[in-house]
């Protein structure tokens, strides 16, 4: 199949300017869907509008959920503190966090059945923990193969109100059921199964988003949260710049010696990806160990840079990333050595990037495979700052996260040779 082909021109000049990254993906779809089980009129400000954030407000819309988008950063939800059984399966592209969030809250709420599809990326991604939860709390749910489609038997509620659940894979199931608790009519306790999980940090920006549309939430031991059944009540939330996708700026600074305004600073971030920018700011001298466990997002955009590192680095804690929108692990192995053989190498679950100052100003024809990946393209972007020949394939992709992503490096003075099939 022919695939649009964008090839970096290298700007041969530092990266300065004024970028305002998007909103954040992961609390944007958060709000929506808090917003979207709340009673009432609430507006979202500074809101991503992606593919992902697309999926989630179609979603909620076919179950009786009333959203207006009267800016481009703006939405405006009005729920009832219910939801309806869609009239079709509810389809949502790549987008994790819909496919995740979204079941639980069905359950919570809905009578009658919902399936929650995806493409066939999501098709190869995990949701067994969620579903086996899910099932402890009496929730008719099915994924025969463990990753999407999901079918729910809704039956308006939980019959038990004790979830216990292995987070090893994602921290997004948790999330998921931390979401549901405040609908579930009764207290609501949400367990680990063991202290495994996927990163930590997206569990405190879900407690966050539940507190600020007015649920009550208690961390009772580092494995339990305790909820309240209060609902959610309306109210106007304001949505910060997307961390992930500030590392790819971050990245470009560094790489170029330029300085590039986002304006937000790194400390005022919420979100764990920010964690990034202490190790970005480090290059050429980024750490031999570098662990990714809980900044997965921003690992993509740090094995770029690691290949202009002056030192090998290593990254560890990365084995969620094999069942991210792509195998990210295998993905960057590959990509990397596109540009050179032995420039990466993956040793189980770790990658090992090599490093070498010198590639900088070589021409190194190499297409890179994005998988249908947002952060795979956004990543060799960076190297194709220094290096002549990069061409990333599918750059649409962006779009899951980061639609202005190509514009916003052309702002900054970088362009492109682009090939589009006929």
């Amino acid at each position: 199949m022919k695939t649009d082909k964008l090839t970096i021109v290298p700007p041969g000049h530092a990266l300065s300017g004024v970028v305002n990254p998007p909103g954040s993906k992961s609390i944007t779809n958060r709000a929506l869907l808090l917003a979207g089980l709340a009673n009432g009129t609430s507006r979202l400000t500074g809101a991503l509008k992606s593919d992902d954030t697309r999926y989630m407000a179609e979603a909620l819309r076919a179950m009786g959920v009333s959203i207006e988008e009267p800016e481009d950063t703006v939405f405006v939800v009005t729920g009832t503190g219910a939801l309806a059984a869609p009239a079709a399966p509810l389809f949502l592209g790549n987008a994790g966090t819909a496919v995740r969030f979204l079941p639980a809250a069905i359950a919570a709420l809905v009578t009658g059945t919902v399936v929650v599809d995806g493409d066939e990326h999501m098709h190869k991604r995990p949701i067994t923990p969620l579903v086996t939860a899910l099932t402890s709390l009496g929730v008719d749910i099915a994924a025969p193969t463990g990753c999407p489609p999901v079918t729910i038997h809704g039956k308006g509620g939980f019959t038990a109100h004790h979830a216990v659940v292995d987070a090893g894979l994602s921290s997004q199931y948790v999330s998921a059921l931390l979401m549901a608790g405040p609908c579930s009519g009764k207290p609501f306790v949400v367990e680990l199964a063991g202290d495994d999980i996927g990163a930590r940090g997206y569990i405190d920006l879900t407690l966050a988003a539940m507190r600020a549309f007015g649920a009550t939430v208690e961390q009772a031991t580092p494995l339990i949260w305790r909820i309240d059944p209060t609902g959610y009540r309306a109210t106007d939330f304001h949505i910060e710049p997307d961390a992930s996708g500030a590392t790819y700026l971050w990245g470009a600074e560094v790489l170029t010696g330029g300085r590039i305004d986002i304006g937000t600073d790194a400390a005022d971030f919420t979100q764990p990806d920010a964690k990034a920018f202490e190790v970005i700011s480090a290059f050429p001298d980024m750490p031999a160990v570098i662990d990714g466990s809980q900044m997965q997002d921003a690992i993509p955009t740090i094995a770029a840079l690691a290949a202009f590192n002056r030192t090998p680095v290593r990254f560890v804690g990365i084995s969620n990333l094999r069942v991210k929108e792509c195998d990210r692990v295998r993905a960057m192995s590959l990509g990397l050595n596109a540009i050179r053989p032995g420039l990466a190498r993956e040793e189980g679950d770790d990658l090992i990037v090599t490093g070498d100052p010198a590639l900088a100003g070589q021409t190194l024809p190499a297409e890179i495979d994005t998988f249908a990946d947002h952060r795979i393209a956004m990543s060799f972007a960076l190297a194709g700052l220094k290096i002549a020949g990069i061409t990333i394939l599918d750059p649409k992709c962006v779009g899951k996260t980061y639609p202005g992503y190509w514009d916003a490096l052309a702002s900054l003075g970088v362009s492109y040779q682009q090939e589009i099939p006929r």
